[in-house]
């Protein structure tokens, strides 16, 4: 995609249709969402080009391509712009991981906001769509942290035309349709609208849409978060036909139900589009984010944990679709070629390492699901997941002539690893690097039924088998584990339990997570409201002051080796 009116000329162009605009680093890989959806509107013919990390301190920053013809698609990139921006302790990062040199300062808070606001400052007029993971996980009501304070929608807030939920293959090509063909913006799955007094006046619920608690309930009543969430989470299987609205004085926002999931077929077609693989010629500095996984390859869409903490499934859904192993490997071959390639893949996967080729024994089982986990607190007998396709999918990559290692560095989930004996033994003998990240996240057993986690025993016994597995092999390889620090309903009390599996074995985590809010998801709403999903009060950690003494258990030193 052009990035300058140069650029443009060198492709004859003399206006575009679709402009693009991303809080990241221009990065043509399909791991960064605003380049698969860029790749896959220029394959259907639209002029499209991209403003990416605009100077957000001028008013002309989005002026530089010209006024699109159709629309503009605005995301704050890969993660969510406070995220990006403040630590869990609300204080600024030292890097940015998707800017050249790690650069800070680059993109605004509520990046969705700012930007759009300045599209329509340039271009008035212009149909702005907003999409990305920060759109998806600030759809509703929802409550920030790092303001410590409720927001509404985004699409209240920026005043976008419409708001794109999920990774938006089906919907945007839809919207952008509709906007080249006037047509209205309402009923396309995937999205939200937010309908004026007049509309909403017009607007007729059927059983399609369940009311949400509205602006002014959940700024009135706590617990309306909760409700909220718990409505949303019961409809996040993939394949749900129900949607919602909520009320905002005189509006209206409605939130349609999610597109059907993906096809194998479908997944494929998107990955299979020329992405060069790398960043814009005009970064001449490393791109952090980049750097990790240039060498990867993304194999899965969806998740089926629906941990409480995570906000993949807010984004993604509950459902899983795989590429095919021939998809997989035309990726793999297109990594050989490059000249930075010396011969390692560093992961094939996504939300979880060994969820490849996950299915669905009875599909209209799915769809009259409300659990907000396939896995917790025990695996959904409707759920697959034996791992013989991603036995025969590493072998057939390991095969290319110029790969000399595959490894999978996704975690792998552990309640899955007890069943899936033959992938777990293909994983530690032939695709470890050496460490293996295995996240019980916590081992209080309350805790961990607050995360809707696996077992401590679970892990403990994975753990076993691995160093077991490793002796047979004779490789001498580590387990990293990892931990979350200072979650909802995790007292003083809770975390010496970690503290003592630390100790015991001598470990010092490198990796330290200290418990994160995020929009829509089930732990935000324990954290705001004081109350698990069934309204029994949980201690809390607020303040850094409260939460420092958890961060100092994960950053204590040991004796032992560091991992």
């Amino acid at each position: 995609m052009p990035t300058s009116r140069a650029e443009m000329d060198k492709l004859g162009w003399k206006d575009i249709d679709i402009l693009l605009v991303t809080g990241d680093c221009y990065v043509d890989h399909p791991s960064y969402g605003v380049s698969l959806i860029g790749r896959m509107l220029l394959s259907q013919g639209y002029r499209t080009g991209i403003i990416a990390q605009p100077d957000w301190k001028n008013t002309d920053c989005m002026k530089a391509l010209g006024r699109p013809l159709i629309g503009a698609g605005v995301t704050s990139g890969n993660m969510d712009s406070m995220v990006n921006i403040y630590t869990a302790g609300r204080r600024l990062r030292r890097e940015d991981a998707y800017s050249e040199d790690g650069q800070t300062g680059l993109r605004p808070p509520h990046a969705l906001v700012v930007y759009t606001q300045l599209v329509k400052q340039a271009f008035p007029g212009v149909k702005v769509m907003i999409g990305g993971l920060e759109a998806s996980l600030r759809r509703i009501a929802h409550y920030d942290y790092w303001q410590d304070k409720l927001r509404p929608s985004m699409l209240v807030d920026s005043k976008a035309d419409i708001l794109s939920f999920g990774q938006g293959e089906k919907s945007v090509t839809e919207i952008f349709r509709r906007l080249l063909a006037g047509e209205p913006l309402g009923g396309i799955g995937g999205t939200a609208v937010l309908l004026g007094k007049n509309a909403a006046l017009e607007f007729k619920p059927t059983e399609k849409y369940q009311e949400l608690p509205s602006w002014e309930q959940t700024l009135a009543d706590r617990d309306a978060i909760m409700t909220a969430t718990k409505m949303i989470e019961a409809q996040m299987s993939g394949v749900s036909s129900v949607g919602f609205f909520q009320r905002y004085g005189e509006r209206i926002l409605v939130v349609e139900p999610p597109p059907e999931p993906m096809t194998t077929e479908e997944l494929d077609a998107v990955h299979n589009l020329p992405y060069s693989g790398s960043p814009h010629p005009k970064y001449k500095k490393r791109i952090p984010a980049f750097e990790t996984i240039k060498h990867s390859i993304p194999a899965i869409r969806g998740c089926p944990g629906g941990c409480a903490f995570c906000g993949l499934v807010s984004h993604q859904g509950r459902h899983v679709t795989s590429r095919s192993i021939d998809s997989i490997k035309f990726s793999a071959e297109k990594i050989c070629e490059r000249k930075d390639f010396h011969g390692t893949i560093s992961d094939i996967g996504g939300a979880a390492g060994n969820i490849y080729m996950s299915r669905y024994l009875n599909p209209e089982q799915c769809e009259k699901c409300r659990r907000p986990s396939c896995l917790f607190p025990s695996i959904c007998p409707n759920y697959v997941c034996d791992g013989k396709e991603e036995i025969e999918m590493l072998r057939t990559i390991s095969k290319l002539p110029k790969v000399k290692h595959l490894y999978i560095n996704s975690g792998i989930r552990l309640d899955l690893t007890l069943k899936q004996t033959e992938l777990f033994r293909e994983l530690v003998r032939n695709h470890v690097s050496g460490h293996m990240k295995l996240a019980p996240e916590h081992l209080d057993p309350k805790v961990l039924r607050l995360m809707r986690k696996s077992t401590a025993e679970e892990f403990f016994e994975v753990m076993r088998r691995f160093y077991e597995e490793s002796a047979k092999c004779g490789k001498e390889q580590y387990v990293i584990p990892l931990f979350i620090s200072n979650f909802p309903g995790c007292g003083e009390k809770e975390m010496k339990t970690v503290d003592d599996f630390l100790n015991k074995n001598n470990w010092s985590p490198q990796q330290v997570q200290d418990y994160i809010p995020l929009p829509m998801t089930m732990g935000a709403a324990m954290y705001y409201t004081g109350k698990d999903s069934n309204g029994n009060a949980i201690p809390v950690n607020r303040g850094l002051k409260e939460r420092r003494g958890q961060i100092q258990v994960l950053k204590k030193k040991r004796r032992g080796p560091k991992f």
